[in-house]
């Protein structure tokens, strides 16, 4: 197998760079790279230089709210000559663009404070206007003034609003509450001069990676730390600190979990639940409430960072700081595992499979031989068929894929590769036997990427698992991490090939569409590859590849039919179609005005309070699942009380999760029915 096959993936972009260089110097290695191997590379033109002046200014100004029509303007006469630029390694309309940027931030901070400084009326006739696309620039600074000023009254009053569904008493104490929070929206608001603010490194790591994203969306420019960041994501083992963190309704980052053995661990300080309010490393100080999220996250995820300084609150409002240093242990939320779940006299297998890691960087493990593993501790309990769960799983290593499909496939084909040059590679399951036989149920949805649409495909075709779920992302395509140069210190992801099923067809834009399709909160939301602009389209391959599908159509046709039908009577996928139907309108486009009124202003917000609670209760509700540990797993957790927590939290989200009430109906069908 060729070296570029080890890795097909799909995350989020990384933005920050470390490269003080010639930016030009940069773009000329990154497009060389590009033309020489990329699978389908694109010419340096107008449409390029349209594409990455439309998409940079987006990418600096996301609603535009910080650029002014005539900055926009003065700019535009680059918009169609960026290709000459970077042709003639020319790089100094970078200058201009970064010169207008640092005032657009100076300015936003300068207007906050003058706002802050004037009278503040708490109550307007004037209105507010939300939508999923951006607006017009301001056409001059007293305009954007002033839309400042409304979104500032807006955040007051809907945090007033939030503070309890009683709205006489709200009104009673309006004056005090909204004073309290005029304060604390203006300090968010501050916060963001920090957030805006962008070192020159930063800038240009942003301009290489909209350059990148013109020849299509997982083509991408890395520093060293990016790059560690986005193997860790791949990785069964990592660098860390010792803790999870998660979110909070206020937008707090807190602990979610302490790593037994971890640096977090022995400090004997963090708790559970404890607020994390500063990082500090090498001098450098990150306020959380003002900082990048993705720079907390590098500090935190990257192994380029060894030791930080964390500042954390206790519910009671203690507040203490602790020194860490990080060390390599297995990453719990990244691993293979597995329960029994019981249905009637029968048991069957859940696998879960969060990435398909491999052994990059720290890695120790595979998630093949983690899957093969579960298989045995299950079928040890003799369990009568599996379920193979890769929702929300974006990929990670092609040669894992490979592997993990020979496991339920008894020798052949599973999909052909091609690159940039039409030269075409048939990728084969070369072992012979299978480790296991018997129903299989694979679970998708609109985040099973690259690796996980690869296996889906495969079970697919050989008619060897019954697909259900949600159109998968649609990502057929494959990257390779390759350094610009022997510093090893920037890298491209490159696009390299794409793979294809054994039929010719390809998942590529359109996804791969499940046998039975299953209802699914936010399933429109979901961020697919047919959503971007430079995704590579659908092609297919004329080819007849010799394949042992196999023989069961009446069983399967049948398991479907049952599934299609109790899905039609279930009452809860009736209240999860209807819900759909109401969040869809909230991000397809342009929300009604709010008029900036305290009255107004509640009413909107417990409007949209109450369908997010509906929404909640509706994820959170419990299914008809029994849940069994497997008898080994048993065992080792009488000596683990951390997997013992772990394995708690994962039996909730199992009977929460209604794909795999269902999953488990059809592989009770399958025992049941008999053709």
């Amino acid at each position: 197998m060729i070296k570029s096959l080890l890795t097909a993936l799909v995350f989020p972009f990384f933005l920050f760079g470390q490269t003080e260089k010639n930016p030009c110097e940069t773009v000329s290695k990154i497009n060389k790279l590009i033309q020489d191997f990329h699978y389908k590379p694109k010419p340096i033109d107008d449409s390029l230089s349209v594409y990455v002046f439309k998409t940079f200014l987006s990418r600096l100004d996301e609603d535009n709210r910080l650029f002014i029509e005539p900055e926009i303007k003065a700019l535009e006469k680059h918009q169609y000559q960026i290709d000459d630029y970077l042709n003639n390694n020319s790089c100094a309309f970078l200058e201009d663009f970064y010169l207008a940027y640092t005032k657009t931030t100076e300015r936003y901070n300068r207007l906050l404070q003058n706002i802050k400084k004037e009278p503040f009326p708490l109550s307007s006739s004037e209105q507010v206007q939300f939508s999923r696309n951006a607006f017009p620039y301001a056409k001059e600074e007293k305009e954007l003034k002033h839309l400042y000023k409304k979104r500032l009254l807006f955040n007051v009053l809907r945090d007033v609003a939030e503070l309890s569904t009683n709205k006489d008493s709200l009104t009673q104490h309006f004056e005090k509450l909204a004073g309290d929070s005029k304060a604390k929206v203006f300090e968010k608001f501050e916060c963001k001069t920090e957030r805006y603010a962008l070192t020159k490194t930063e800038f240009y790591s942003l301009f290489f990676s909209t350059f990148c994203s013109y020849f299509d969306p997982h083509t991408d420019y890395f520093s060293e730390s990016d790059k560690s960041s986005f193997y860790a994501t791949v990785s069964s083992d990592n660098m860390t600190f010792g803790f999870y963190f998660s979110m909070s309704e206020k937008d707090e980052m807190t602990v979610e979990e302490v790593i037994p053995g971890s640096a977090a661990y022995f400090s004997e300080k963090i708790d559970k639940g404890d607020q994390l309010l500063k990082v500090v490393h090498q001098n450098n100080e990150y306020q959380i409430a003002c900082s990048s999220m993705k720079k907390i996250d590098e500090i935190i995820s990257s192994k380029e960072y060894t030791t930080a300084d964390f500042t954390f609150r206790k519910k009671s409002g203690e507040i203490y700081s602790v020194k860490l240093n990080k060390k390599v242990m297995k990453d719990y939320q990244n691993n293979v595992y597995s329960f029994k779940l019981k249905k009637g006299d029968a048991h069957f297998g859940y696998i879960r499979i969060p990435s398909f890691y491999a052994t990059f960087e720290n890695g120790k493990s595979s998630v093949s031989n983690d899957v093969a593993k579960e298989v045995y501790k299950l079928q040890e309990d003799g369990i009568s068929g599996i379920i193979i769960d890769i929702q929300n799983n974006g990929g990670g290593s092609m040669e894992e894929a490979i592997r993990l499909s020979g496991l339920f496939i008894d020798v052949g084909p599973l999909a052909v590769m091609s690159d940039g040059k039409q030269k075409r590679e048939i990728l084969k399951d070369q072992n012979r036997g299978t480790i296991y036989n018997g129903p299989m149920v694979v679970m998708i949805n609109g985040f099973s990427a690259s690796a996980s649409e690869f296996f889906a495909n495969a079970m697919q075709d050989y008619n060897r698992a019954i697909i259900v779920g949600n159109r998968s992302l649609g990502k057929a395509s494959m990257q390779r991490i390759i350094p610009l140069d022997q510093q090893n210190q920037e890298f491209v992801k490159l696009t390299l090939e794409t793979f294809y099923r054994i039929t010719g067809k390809s998942n590529q834009y359109t996804g791969i569409i499940p046998d039975v399709e299953i209802p699914l909160l936010f399933d429109k939301q979901m961020p697919r590859e047919d959503s971007n602009k430079t995704a590579l389209k659908n092609e297919a391959l004329n080819i007849q590849l010799k394949y042992n599908r196999l023989a069961n159509e009446a069983m399967k046709s049948k398991l479907v039919q049952l599934s299609q039908t109790r899905l039609q009577n279930s009452d809860y996928a009736k209240q999860v179609n209807e819900l759909n139907a109401k969040i869809n309108p909230l991000f397809d486009g342009d929300l009604p005005p709010i008029t900036l009124q305290f009255t107004a202003v509640f009413d909107d917000v417990n409007k949209i309070n109450s369908l997010w609670k509906t929404i909640k209760s509706t994820g959170e509700k419990e299914q008809d699942i029994t849940i069994v540990q497997n008898s080994i797993d048993i065992e080792n957790q009488k000596f683990d009380d951390y997997l013992k927590s772990t394995n708690i939290e994962r039996s909730k989200e199992i009977k929460q999760n209604y794909h795999i009430a269902e999953a488990l109906h059809i592989l009770n069908d399958s025992i049941t029915f008999k053709p």
